[in-house]
């Protein structure tokens, strides 16, 4: 058996938060070492607490005292989030990975679909309905193929012509293929990526679109 889980519930819904502790308690592999609604003083018990996983229910919570909860204890080790009974809201999920939630259990979720989120978190896992793993994969795809406008100018100080051509360069087409599609010269075309493959620092227009997606995502 592997190492006993400390988890701390602070939690609203007084049935969900005594359901989830009951089979915790059942659990050879956790501890609950507090089970309390949320108050004044919740964020000094988390910050204080020797949890390893925090379970949550409000989301506002989360968002009020940002990033706080990231550390615990005196040593300031990572804590990991589980948001639970929670709205199927796309924004909602949304702002709760922005916040650093690592688990995002929905409002219908069963009690034992809360301890797998728990576990599965402890264990490295990020777990969140497929609906919402789904728009995770939509947001990535949107941020690889379209550059953000707002980094584009800051890092690279591509012009929004030059931002409107990365993708194209990257399906491959020709210069001539890319000035029909924007109705421009071809002349037009080959000193936009004249110029885009200077500010990217690249000399072959078939990394353009690697080196835009690896530095946007941070890779």
């Amino acid at each position: 058996m592997g190492k006993n889980v400390a988890v701390l519930i602070i939690c609203n819904n007084r049935l969900l938060r005594e359901s989830i502790a009951r089979i915790l308690h059942k659990k050879g592999d956790f501890t609950v070492i507090g089970t309390h609604p949320f108050g004044p003083n919740s964020r000094e018990e988390i910050a204080q607490s020797a949890a390893d996983i925090v379970v949550l229910d409000s989301l506002q919570f989360l968002l009020d005292h940002g990033q706080y909860s990231a550390m615990s204890g005196e040593m300031r080790r990572p804590l990991k989030c589980v948001l639970i009974s929670m709205e199927g809201d796309q924004k909602q999920f949304m702002a709760a990975v922005r916040c650093g939630a690592l688990g995002y259990v929905l409002r219908d979720a069963s009690a034992e679909d809360v301890i797998a989120a728990i576990r599965g978190v402890e264990q490295g896992e990020a777990v969140c309905p497929p609906k919402m793993a789904k728009l995770l994969f939509d947001f990535v795809a949107s941020r690889a193929t379209d550059l953000p406008n707002s980094w584009a100018r800051e890092r690279l100080g591509l012009t929004r012509r030059e931002q409107q051509l990365v993708p194209l360069i990257g399906e491959g087409l020709t210069n001539k293929e890319i000035a029909n599609r924007l109705n421009l010269s071809e002349q037009t075309v080959k000193n936009h990526i004249h110029r885009i493959l200077r500010k990217v620092g690249v000399d072959d227009r078939l990394r353009v679109l690697e080196v835009c997606q690896s530095e946007t995502l941070g890779l």
